[in-house]
């Protein structure tokens, strides 16, 4: 994987991205020749129309990155990336077109972009025929040896097997650890030498999978493996750059406090951020105030109780802060107290249905952006009542609380909906991914692919 911005991208999504903008820059240029050919007009340099086939490239590329075209599902299924591509390009189109509208004269004529709307679809349908094809047959997995033949072990083995998978175990080492789960493990007393085993199976990174270290690590053939130009990580480590979240069944507090993470250079981007969230915010606010007015009429004509919902939740460093929304629910749904939503929840409003599977209930929260008391990317706040349920229950659950919270999140885009501790847990992982490792990189990566998670709301409720 290539780390960008503390943040790990897998080495066939990497290429397969380059060589997408790539493309979209040829089929830009493409139609722009066409469309010259038809009216018998002189071309021109392509170094004129430079900023013209990057703003091309660059848009439907982000468009891409919005709606999944990257994902795991896209890179298995032929059938979801061409469906994906077609939602991308025309989204990336119509965003051509509006700066168009609003820019004329400096960029593409809309009869080009029409054909390079079909050109742009019929080359990245190629590429993923032919540089998938590639993927496909694994041959960007890294080939990784795991020290240990115990629970630990058998979870790599589980996760190398997702087709998804960006790596590929070669073998298993059983280190005398205690109880063996994994039959086919190779035990180390039957290696004469660790590293020359290593280099003959070609390895190029060793997992330590070990469930007690004491009497089992082996620090010679480690040292010998580190100065042979092997890559030595923890199991903690590995699971958290595979998977984006951190892994809370082996994470322990020394793990926490010598990894990488929560670095002082955060404060810039905490700058960086907030100077976003309110530019952002204003902007939207201004934008979205009539449709906001407009659906705070429809709630309070499709059910009796005031337009907006207001509740308590916990913020930053645990602190209370009132989150505002247009209310989807009837006026009693808490009589009882606070509880997780359900799927055909009985609480929620005709009206409710649809305003949360399109997100609109959450735009009145920008207000709590421009404040400061959220941004739009960070893990969700919960009410207080939560908070001290899962925080009982859940280790390492306050710590979710070192970041402001957001909108939008890491979790949001990465897990569905959650009505439960279970749930609750799974999103704690990615919730601590975030908080150790945002910077904008990773909070512009979940602004885009909130795009993916408004368009196919799988998990609004």
């Amino acid at each position: 994987m290539i780390r960008l911005f503390k943040h790990y991208i897998p080495h066939a999504v990497m290429l397969l991205g380059l060589f997408d903008l790539a493309l979209l820059v040829v089929s830009g240029e493409l139609a722009w020749l066409i469309r010259s050919s038809q009216i018998d007009m002189d071309p021109g340099h392509i170094v004129d129309r430079a900023g013209m086939l990057a703003l091309f490239a660059g848009v439907v590329w982000l468009a891409m990155i919005a709606v999944g075209t990257y994902g795991s599902d896209a890179l298995r299924s032929m059938r979801y990336a061409c469906a994906r591509l077609l939602v991308a390009v025309s989204l990336g189109i119509i965003v051509l077109s509006v700066i168009d509208f609003a820019l004329p004269g400096h960029t593409f004529w809309r009869s080009t972009l029409f054909y390079a709307m079909f050109i742009a679809i019929g080359m990245l349908v190629l590429n993923r025929l032919l540089v998938g094809s590639v993927i496909g047959a694994h041959a960007f997995r890294r080939r990784v040896l795991v020290l240990g033949a115990g629970k630990r072990a058998k979870r790599l083995r589980d996760l190398a097997e997702d087709p998804g998978s960006g790596f590929a175990i070669v073998s298993f080492v059983a280190m005398n650890e205690g109880t063996q789960v994994l039959d086919e493990a190779i035990p180390r007393a039957a290696i004469h030498d660790l590293g020359k085993f290593v280099e003959n199976i070609g390895a190029s990174e060793v997992v330590l999978a070990l469930e007690e270290r004491r009497n089992s690590l082996p620090l010679k053939d480690l040292l010998r493996m580190k100065t042979m130009g092997v890559h030595i990580n923890e199991f903690s480590s590995f699971m958290e750059r595979e998977t984006g979240r951190v892994d809370l069944d082996t994470l322990n507090p020394s793990w926490l406090i010598f990894s990488d993470g929560f670095s002082s250079g955060r404060m810039l981007s905490s700058a960086a951020k907030r100077m976003f969230d309110v530019l952002a915010s204003g902007m939207l606010l201004i934008l979205t105030l009539p449709i906001i007015l407009i659906f705070a009429l429809l709630v309070k004509l499709d059910s009796k109780g005031p337009a907006f919902f207001r509740q308590t939740r916990v913020g930053l460093y645990g602190q209370k802060i009132e989150l505002v929304k247009l209310r989807s629910m009837r006026i009693d749904a808490e009589k009882d107290g606070a509880k997780w939503a359900e799927k055909d929840d009985p609480r929620i409003t005709r009206l409710g249905r649809f305003i949360r599977k399109v997100r609109i209930d959450e735009l009145p929260q920008v207000w709590t952006v421009l404040k400061g008391e959220m941004s739009f990317v960070g893990p969700r706040p919960e009410v207080p009542q939560f908070v001290a349920d899962l925080d009982d229950k859940l280790p390492y659950y306050a710590e979710r609380h070192m970041v402001k919270p957001g909108i939008t999140g890491w979790a949001q885009i990465n897990y569905p909906y959650g009505a439960s501790v279970e749930d609750a847990r799974a999103k704690l992982e990615y919730d601590l991914y975030y908080a150790k490792n945002y910077t904008p990189f990773l909070d512009l990566l979940i602004l885009l692919q909130t795009v993916r998670v408004v368009l196919w709301p799988e998990g609004a409720r």
